[in-house]
Parts: C-alpha cells; structure tokens; sequence
C-alpha cells in the first residue's frame, strides 16, 4: 500500500505460515505481559460477544450476560489480577474498538492492504481466534 506504484503489487492468496502470533513483550516483565495478553484476549472475546466501540457505553451499564459484565467491569475485578482498575477493558474497545474493528479499520478488506479475515476471523466464522472465558 505505500509503494509508489502498490498496484503493482499484491499480497498473495496463499498461506505460507500460521503461526500463532500476538503481542510480543520484554522477557521478565510478567505484568505487562499478562496486560498485553489479555489486552488482546479482551479485544476478541468483545468481537464474539458483540461489543462495539458503538455499543460499549450502553453495554457497559450491565447486561444478564455475566461475560460481558466481567469484561466491562460492572461486575467483579479482574483487571485487579495484573495491576489494573475495572474499566481497562472498557478503555482498550474505547481506543479502537473489538478486534474485528481494528482487524477491519487497519488491514482489512476496505483498506489499501486489503486483506480478507481468513484465519484472523473468530472461531463461529470459520477462523482461529477464540479468547479464554472472562472468569
């Protein structure tokens, strides 16, 4: 997309590698790890669990899921397990949105990358991402 000429250029249809890679932190630094980790685990379980940046305000008030409300932090404290207040989830949707949302706003299809979900898509859509219950 940032070559003088990118239609000349295209990112090919074919899978080379699937590794599973995801936020990279400093060895030793086992907080950071642990928020970038389930930073990210937020940011997919909100997709699955139809969080949006539009959305989050209202669900944020608490819903009959109890998931959602563990994410949100209307319910229980898990950010308190690496160091972090209630609404760390709430804030990191606020930034950019669910995973999709970003998936889609940065490399995805409407963008000059213009890449397909594929195996970036969640588990109930064909793809690899799941995130780990909110418990």
């Amino acid at each position: 997309a940032t070559f003088a000429d990118p239609e000349n250029h295209v990112v090919l249809p074919e899978i080379i590698s699937k590794e599973p890679l995801g936020p990279l932190v400093r060895h030793g630094d086992d907080q950071w790890a642990d928020i970038a980790a389930w930073t990210l685990n937020a940011l997919i379980a909100a997709e699955e669990l139809g969080i949006t940046r539009a959305n989050i305000e209202e669900m944020a008030k608490g819903t009959n899921n109890p998931e959602i409300n563990r994410l949100l932090g209307t319910e229980g404290d898990l950010g308190a397990m690496f160091g972090l207040d209630k609404d760390w989830a709430k804030r990191a949707i606020q930034a950019g949105g669910n995973y999709g949302e970003i998936f889609a706003a940065t490399i995805g299809e409407s963008t000059p990358i213009g890449l397909a979900r594929g195996l970036n898509a969640q588990w109930t859509q064909g793809g690899l991402l799941y995130a780990p219950p909110f418990r």
